[in-house]
């Protein structure tokens, strides 16, 4: 039977409307974070200002403290080769999830630098942390600590960053569309961002991990506003504040990184000259748990100093 054609219009225009449809779809059925989840993880929960946060603290129970911030698809689990060679050491290390990532809540709205810095802000007062603190970010957690470094120079010791965010960076067009345009950019993160971070995941024993995040509700748009948020921020001013304030800063780089361009390291010494750079050969974005015999190699020889 011939199809007139309104009919063909109506069946494209049924067919539209579930290609469109389908990526909230498929969100709103994708685990929500509560306590169900939480029971029985290893690590603690905080109640703060802007929802629970996860938390758990590693290696020796007195000692320095380092604070390590992940990455933007890189949850907790991440610095678990880093932090058991800073045990080894001496040093107390406190990781968390940031909110939409791990077992911490998805609050909706921006990921800018306010809602970072309050995050750790309150999750150090939290554990009743002040000064004297080293810092550690990898990636997205790179800019969070920079930030916190050059808001509070009184509280950090020294700062460790790891393919760090916040040098400036090179933005695909697409990827450039996506965050600059509300509502089908959106569609177009929800719709794509999994695939695509499917094929970048390395063979590691961290893929479980960063697929699981996949599996959670609010992951896709943590990350967005993210990338929206502080990923955007160009963190000259707070490089300098640190510089001027004497924080011994280590920036680590992977000469095989395809998301933070080497580039960053030529700016970084132009904003902080007094900052120490090493490039690990053969290391990719996924320098912490790809490489983390060579991380941990230049971080014994720092904190020793």
């Amino acid at each position: 039977m011939a199809v007139g054609g309104g009919g063909v219009i109506r069946v494209v225009l049924i067919l539209l409307t579930i290609v469109l449809a389908l990526p909230l779809v498929l969100e709103s059925r994708r685990r929500q974070i509560g306590a169900a989840q939480r029971r029985g993880t290893p690590g603690k929960f905080a109640v703060l200002s802007q929802g629970v946060t996860h938390y758990q603290w590693l290696g020796p129970v007195r000692g320095p403290v380092v604070v390590a911030v992940h990455g933007m698809t890189t949850p907790l689990p991440v610095w678990t080769e880093l932090a058991e060679g800073l045990g080894k050491i001496g040093y107390r290390v406190l990781v968390y999830d940031l909110y939409g990532r791990g077992l911490s809540d998805a609050p909706k709205g921006p990921q800018d630098r306010p809602f970072f810095l309050t995050q750790l802000e309150d999750l150090l007062a939290d554990q009743g942390l002040g000064q004297d603190l080293t810092l550690i970010g990898y990636s997205l957690g790179g800019a969070i600590a920079t930030a916190f470094a050059g808001t509070h120079p009184e509280r950090v010791k020294r700062l460790i960053l790891l393919a760090p965010v916040g040098m400036g960076h090179a933005e695909a067009g697409l990827a450039r569309f996506i965050r600059q345009t509300p509502w089908i950019g959106d569609w177009l993160h929800l719709a794509l961002f999994g695939p695509g971070l499917r094929r970048r995941i390395a063979v590691t024993a961290l893929k479980p991990v960063q697929l699981a995040e996949l599996a959670r509700q609010g992951f896709r748009a943590a990350v967005l506003a993210s990338i929206r948020g502080i990923v955007q921020d160009r963190l000259e001013a707070d490089h300098r504040a640190i510089g001027r304030a004497d924080i011994p800063v280590v920036a680590l780089w992977g000469d095989k990184d395809d998301v933070i361009a080497l580039s960053g390291l030529g700016n970084l010494a132009q904003w902080n000259r007094a900052a120490r750079q090493e490039v690990i050969a053969g290391a990719g974005h996924g320098m912490p748990y790809t490489h983390a015999a060579e991380v941990m190699a230049v971080l014994k020889d720092v904190l020793r100093e």
